[in-house]
């Protein structure tokens, strides 16, 4: 019976005089992967709006996130969700080269900080409770400070996981850290590992495979999105000390990545996608949040995220449950739509080159104007723009729900919206790198094992 539906309501959309002949291209492959924030992806699909934009989508999950962007790049992927760090890597020629593109922002928040149980009871001395007993959010690195001391001391290093080099995983991890004064480590051209000059060393764990690896000892602890925090809870392996809404009060997450070539050989195939995504974001945050739990039961799918609905519903409900029975109301721990999250801004992606830059990955002192450049060439929101209009036009969408007078920069971040009280500005990037007391900052550069300059 579905399949029927979807079947009629395809040859409906194809019947549209403006979409089957406008679109260049309409069997499409998406690539994702098995995280809650992939969400958008699977609702246009599973309410069938891609479809009324005559649009013929599979969705395919993907073993990590390198053979996804490999997926974009050769042509096997048409999109994807992506790291938003990997687009702006891919066009400055960290790793892979090649130029990518992103119209719209998947998610704000939705990623957390996870310790093993071992840590977590070293950790606990150092954190001042409430009055209830339960410890004080959000919780410093400062906390983990002596417990990594502790490590070295007795000859151990101390490991903990992210997803990818260039993902908000590793960055939001490295500046949870700096920010408890703890040394992430450095990258430079010729030592990639990111672990020069490193009191915590950081590796590449894929996200469903972090319970496992923190339960097997490999790791203390990990940062990745969800349901891979709440996981840990369930299965009475590790406690999430932090979520990123935490650490940077709605930062941005994912994006949906496609190559600056599909974007100029399709427009209108890819403003359709994009107004299909746009009303998946606002089907997620409609009403306070009412559509979650279906969301939830959509997402428990094994060809989604696959993980048990409890698990997932945990975070995605405005729910998050650090230790076992330590549940809080974090109702932005996952925004879709609200607060402008699928606009890609300009200041989002600057603050990922700032990150490259404080930690190495971008070798040499850049200009003001290069991460504007480089930030204007990778995020598109005029693409964006041209979906919100079609969909406000076609009355499926508020005017008022679209930032249309914008140039591309948020406001500056409020001090008190950071753990470490340190204000970011977008169109001030040499400044905002100047204020972090751990990192690259001007001519700086690592050479060998030393910072120098």
């Amino acid at each position: 019976m579905k399949n029927l539906l979807l079947a009629l309501t395809a040859t409906t959309a194809l019947s549209s005089p403006l979409l089957a002949q406008d679109l260049e291209k309409d069997e499409l492959t998406f690539g994702f992967i098995k995280l809650t924030d992939m969400a958008p992806l699977a609702v246009a699909y599973e309410q069938g709006y891609f479809l009324d934009e005559g649009l013929f989508v599979t969705l395919e999950a993907q073993a990590n996130w390198k053979v996804l962007l490999d997926g974009v790049i050769g042509g096997q992927l048409d999109g994807a969700h992506m790291l938003a760090g990997q687009p702006l890597a891919a066009t400055i020629g960290y790793g892979t080269e090649a130029h990518i593109i992103t119209p719209f922002s998947m998610d704000l928040n939705g990623n957390g900080i996870t310790v093993s149980n071992a840590v977590w009871e070293e950790m606990k001395p150092n954190i001042p409770t409430n009055a209830d007993g339960l410890p004080q959010h959000p919780i410093s690195a400062s906390a983990l400070a002596p417990v990594v001391e502790k490590y070295r001391s007795e000859g151990k290093p101390f490991n903990m996981g992210m997803v990818f080099p260039v993902s908000t995983h590793n960055y939001e991890l490295r500046y949870w850290l700096a920010a408890g004064g703890l040394e992430p480590g450095y990258y430079s051209p010729e030592n990639v590992t990111g672990q020069i000059g490193a009191d915590v060393l950081l590796s590449v764990t894929p996200p469903p495979q972090m319970p496992a690896t923190l339960e097997a000892g490999t790791i203390y602890g990990y940062c990745v999105g969800e349901p891979w925090n709440q996981a840990a809870v369930f299965k009475g392996i590790g406690v999430p000390v932090i979520t990123d809404y935490e650490l940077w009060k709605n930062n941005p997450e994912k994006v949906f990545g496609i190559t600056a070539e599909f974007a100029e050989q399709y427009p209108n195939t890819t403003r359709a996608v994009v107004k299909a995504l746009i009303r998946a974001a606002m089907w997620l945050d409609e009403n306070d949040n009412a559509n979650r739990m279906e969301a939830v039961q959509m997402l428990s799918q094994p060809e989604y995220v696959g993980a048990d609905a409890e698990v997932i519903a945990n975070s995605m409900t405005g729910t998050f449950e650090y230790e076992k029975g330590d549940k809080r109301e974090v109702p932005d721990f996952n925004v879709f739509f609200r607060y402008n999250a699928t606009y890609p801004f300009y200041s989002d992606a600057v603050w990922y080159l700032t990150q490259m830059r404080r930690w190495g990955q971008i070798p040499e002192a850049k200009s003001d104007a290069w991460y504007d450049e480089i930030a204007k060439s990778v995020y598109k929101p005029e693409i964006y723009l041209e979906a919100a209009r079609a969909l406000v036009d076609e009355g499926l969408a508020d005017e008022a729900d679209f930032p249309w007078d914008s140039d591309g920069y948020k406001d500056a971040t409020p001090a008190a919206d950071v753990i470490d009280g340190i204000p970011y500005d977008g169109k001030q990037p040499n400044a905002y790198l100047e204020s972090l007391p751990i990192g690259l900052k001007g001519e700086q550069k690592v050479i060998g094992n030393e910072i120098q300059g």
